[in-house]
């Protein structure tokens, strides 16, 4: 059985003022199949994310994010 390769994007996402807005963004994304990590940063205005693409897409991380009130650019 073939394992699934791991893919990373990095997500510009405006609005994270505190630790808070970082967990909020963490929170939601962790909550979609297939994530392997998550990490918000606000001074860079960015969220990292490893998933697997078999099972979610970056369409959907988007959406989770955009879900928070916090906007992917």
């Amino acid at each position: 059985m073939e394992e699934n390769q791991m893919e990373k994007v990095e997500l510009h996402v405006e609005g994270m003022a505190c630790g808070e807005c970082e967990a909020h963004v963490n929170h939601a994304v962790r909550q979609l199949p297939g994530i392997k990590k998550v990490k918000s940063s606000r001074r860079k205005k960015q969220t990292v994310v490893e998933y697997d693409p078999a099972q979610v897409t970056v369409g959907q991380i988007r959406d989770a994010v955009n879900a928070t009130g916090y906007e992917v650019k």
